[in-house]
């Protein structure tokens, strides 16, 4: 139990390096939670975002596609990699992404 409550304190002292206005210190923290946990979908989420703002294009794409596939079946995974593509410039990818979110939305064919 207190692995997970000691990465959800980590997370918070993240988003509190964010708040701050230290994006790499909230990216290092990130980074740490994600060692520990690979599958922490949180962690991944703000990675993506953290990561376009710093710049770090395809790192951010990655992480924002990790969380598609921890969490294939929430439209929201790809709602949040279609703006991190849109954001990278890359159109054609977004577009899919945004029809993928749409298809799950609406209850499409699940495997």
């Amino acid at each position: 139990m207190s692995e997970t409550a000691n990465l959800d304190q980590m997370y918070d002292d993240a988003n509190k390096l964010k708040a701050g206005g230290d994006m790499e210190g909230a990216v290092a923290k990130l980074r740490e939670i994600i060692e520990i946990e690979p599958g922490h979908v949180l962690s991944h989420s703000a990675l993506a975002v953290y990561l376009q703002k710093l710049g770090q294009l395809e790192d951010a794409i990655s992480h924002a596609v990790k969380v598609t596939e921890l969490e294939p079946q929430d439209h929201f995974s790809f709602t949040q990699l279609s703006v991190i593509y849109q954001r990278c410039g890359r159109i054609q990818e977004a577009e899919f992404a945004m029809a993928k979110a749409h298809e799950i939305q609406g209850g499409g064919h699940h495997h």
